[in-house]
């Protein structure tokens, strides 16, 4: 399927490895020039070289962190005028809500909250100027259902997605297209942190723990970041003029929704 966005040029944010890394792959692999960013500068290379690899399209990297204004500024200066943009930050650390400081929120909020909102609002007119814009935000599962360690993403993505139910609508007739994309338990870096928690908490060993969290899947396997990373590039198409401001779901049916 041609997806319709040869030639177009994307930001994706924190692709240096995981769903981010995953996302822009399948963006370059449907002619999508990229600007992509991590704090890493040769895990950051490592990716962009295997992207040009595969695909010919432009690849330009940025030492940033999408979380401070300096990183965003530094992103922005390498691509002020995207067509697509995909927000996506690490995740605050898995803990007990009552060692959390002030400190603690502000920065979860910071990363997983304010730094999407500011991207898109530096993004979202010059989209709405020229007719065209496709945003995907990956945010958690835990939007749907909050997972009780990770209660600074469980806070600072719920308040992302109120956010954008508003924005998303508002913008939608200018064919700009908003939505959100919940990750369950995929196979990367960051399914470690809360494993890992979990087997500090019971004593388990990490293999264990594994086990458990697979069984908690219906579909019996943790979620391939290539799966995430062509839903993403639908999500960026030109298919998704009339879908507006959803949370879609990847997650193997572990949450039992019907919504």
């Amino acid at each position: 399927m041609d997806l319709g966005i040869k030639g177009r040029t994307a930001i994706v944010n924190a692709a240096s490895k995981g769903l981010g890394k995953a996302s822009a792959l399948a963006l370059a692999r449907e002619g999508v020039n990229l600007v992509i960013s991590a704090r890493t500068a040769d895990v950051l290379e490592a990716a962009a070289e295997e992207i040009r690899a595969e695909t010919d399209v432009t690849v330009t990297t940025v030492i940033a962190d999408v979380a401070t204004e300096e990183g965003r500024q530094a992103i922005l200066a390498a691509c002020p005028e995207p067509d697509i943009l995909v927000n996506n930050c690490g995740g605050p650390p898995p803990g007990n809500f009552r060692d959390w400081t002030r400190d603690d929120w502000i920065s979860a909020l910071d990363a997983n909250m304010l730094a999407t909102i500011e991207m898109i609002k530096a993004t979202i007119d010059g989209m709405i100027e020229r007719g065209f814009g496709r945003i995907v935000n990956v945010t958690s599962s835990s939007v749907k259902a909050p997972i009780s360690i990770l209660g600074l993403s469980n806070g600072a993505r719920a308040g992302l997605t109120g956010f954008i139910a508003g924005l998303s609508r508002e913008v939608a007739q200018h064919n700009v297209i908003i939505n959100n994309l919940l990750p369950g338990m995929f196979a990367t870096d960051r399914l470690l942190a809360p494993m890992r928690a979990t087997a500090e908490q019971t004593g388990q060993e990490l293999d264990d723990v594994s086990e458990d969290f697979t069984a908690q899947i219906p579909a019996g396997r943790f979620g391939d970041p290539a799966e995430f990373g062509a839903m993403c590039a639908f999500l960026c198409s030109q298919y998704v003029g009339y879908m507006a401001g959803q949370n879609v779901l990847m997650d193997g049916g572990q949450i039992n929704v019907t919504m």
